[in-house]
C-alpha cells in the first residue's frame, strides 16, 4: 500500500477512536464554531496525522495525554518536521481540555488571530 493511502486509512481509524478529550474539543472546533475556521480532525500532514488542522490558518492542535511526558524529545521533533511544513503547532494537555476547556478555545483563538 502507497504510502499516503496508509496515512488516510491510518487517520480514518483514529477518527474512530477518538479519546474523551479530542471529542470535547472536536465538538467545540467542527463545523467552524471558533471564529468561522474550519478545522478536520485527524488529518494527514506530512508523514504524521495530527489530532486537528486548521488548513487555512495552517494551525495544528496537538492534544497530549500523560504518555507525553515521556516522549518530549519525539515530540519536539515531530513538531519541527510539521512547522517545516508550514504549520505553527500547539501543543494541549488533556487535563487542560477537561478541566479548562474555555481557556483551552480562547488560547486556539489567540493562535487563529495571529495568523491574520
Amino acid at each position: 500500500m502507497d504510502p499516503s493511502k496508509s496515512r488516510i486509512s491510518r487517520a480514518r481509524l483514529l477518527r474512530k477512536r477518538m479519546t474523551e478529550p479530542e471529542l470535547i474539543l472536536w465538538s467545540q472546533l467542527r463545523k467552524g464554531q471558533l471564529g468561522g475556521h474550519k478545522f478536520r480532525r485527524q488529518h494527514p500532514i506530512g508523514p504524521y496525522v495530527v489530532d486537528f488542522a486548521c488548513l487555512q490558518a495552517k494551525l495544528v492542535v496537538e492534544l497530549d495525554g500523560g504518555h507525553h511526558s515521556a516522549q518530549r524529545g519525539t515530540d519536539r521533533e515531530r513538531d519541527a518536521n510539521i512547522e517545516e511544513l508550514g504549520f505553527k503547532v500547539l501543543r494541549i494537555w488533556n487535563d487542560d481540555v477537561r478541566r479548562n476547556l474555555s481557556g483551552v478555545l480562547d488560547r486556539i483563538a489567540s493562535e487563529l488571530q495571529n495568523h491574520h
